[in-house]
């Protein structure tokens, strides 16, 4: 899989854009602020529909414009694909294959395959647990796209549970003073019913879509283990072992099919239940588990060093790499100003590790920042000015 032509209008810094791109390594170099990242992030916005900088659209839209078009032209297997996106801020977005509109964006999910490493992966180890859920539920969408629409059910379902108990939080705080029955009249009016009838309608639904999500991310895991320690003892062979282990919010129990998962989730909110409403928020589900990462016996979180966070980023990265490929067929590699954060020796490494892939998209803000085992051809970017020079 590679990406022929990349084609923006309207995105970031960018009024227009058309750049013609072969198989092989392709550099973006120009001083920071210039616009590189923008043109790797529209091709990472194609595979996932998603920014890995911003959470919203609405930055990805040139100041003073409605909205952004990003067109791609994908060749897999000789067979090639004309991704359009339209992006609208505020409304929906449209997508169209091949010059026809299709029902829905994320229908075009799938079609381009990419991993992508940024300084923003340090949040991967560093940050907070939702860093670790996105990375895991984006390599699923990537994976198998119908994905896409189950974290979508699940994310539906779970705004709708706990806009149910932030109303019931609210009535029962709003009558502290009175009896129990004044709050759940209260409840009642605001339009919900009866608290607990209708908290079991949603128990049911959160349990059926959290349940197929976590049964992906728990194989998911077990697939990523034995990759992530490959490729973190490539980056830093000195350092401890690299592990995984899925940390979720279910009560003890054995099962991880499907049906199994699905009751254990029913009986973990049933378990939190007063909480819930006295709290207003969903405590069980798969939006509140994390993905631990250990080096040895300890968290990389608080006690890994800069390098091996880096290392285990990177590692992650890596892993997602080796499974695409193993479903068939090299994604595309970005990776976007990496190579300034590495020492020599992670890099020489990373660089022998990426370089045969099919297509490998690189920004840098000097030349001398892309190593020469990937050396290829190259776009000098600046001033919204994107310039072939080899």
């Amino acid at each position: 899989m590679h990406v022929a032509n990349l084609s923006l209008t309207d995105f970031r810094s960018y009024d227009t854009a058309d750049l013609g791109l072969e198989p092989g390594v392709t550099a973006f170099v120009g001083p920071n602020g210039q616009g590189k990242t923008n043109l790797v992030e529209a091709l990472g916005y194609v595979a996932t529909q998603s920014s890995h900088r911003v959470a919203n659209d609405g930055p990805l839209v040139r100041q003073g414009a409605t909205r952004a078009i990003v067109r791609s032209v994908v060749v897999r297997e000789d067979r090639r694909a004309l991704i359009e996106l339209e992006i609208n801020p505020g409304k929906a977005n449209r997508a169209r294959l091949n010059r026809s509109p299709v029902s829905r964006p994320r229908d075009v999910v799938g079609l381009l395959r990419t991993v992508l490493f940024a300084p923003e992966d340090l949040a991967m180890v560093k940050g907070d647990p939702s860093e670790r859920r996105r990375y895991l539920d984006d390599l699923l969408v990537a994976r198998t796209p119908r994905f896409a629409g189950v974290r979508a059910d699940y994310d539906r379902v779970l705004k709708q549970r706990s806009a149910l108990l932030r109303t019931a939080a609210q009535a029962r705080r709003g009558s502290r003073s009175g009896r129990r029955a004044d709050s759940d009249a209260a409840f009642a009016a605001a339009g919900a019913g009866d608290p607990l009838s209708t908290l079991e309608v949603w128990d049911a639904h959160l349990a059926r879509h959290g349940a197929e999500l976590l049964a992906a991310r728990l194989e998911l895991v077990e697939a990523l283990r034995p990759l992530v320690a490959a490729s973190y003892a490539a980056l830093a062979p000195a350092s401890a072992a690299a592990g995984l282990e899925y940390r979720g919010t279910l009560p003890a129990g054995e099962g991880t099919d499907r049906a199994t998962l699905e009751e254990r989730l029913r009986a973990g909110l049933l378990e939190v239940r007063g909480s819930e409403l006295e709290r207003g928020v969903t405590l069980v589900g798969p939006h509140r588990d994390d993905l631990f990462l250990g080096l040895g016996e300890l968290p990389a979180r608080g006690y890994a060093s800069h390098g091996e966070s880096w290392s285990f980023a990177l590692a992650l990265r890596l892993a997602a790499y080796d499974l695409l490929r193993a479903d068939g067929g090299d994604p595309v590699l970005i990776l976007d100003d990496v190579f300034a954060e590495l020492d020599n020796q992670r890099r020489r490494r990373l660089a022998e590790i990426v370089a045969p892939a099919e297509q490998v998209l690189i920004t840098a803000a000097v030349a001398d920042d892309v190593p020469a085992e990937l050396v290829g051809s190259r776009f000098d970017v600046a001033e919204g000015s994107v310039t072939r020079v080899r």
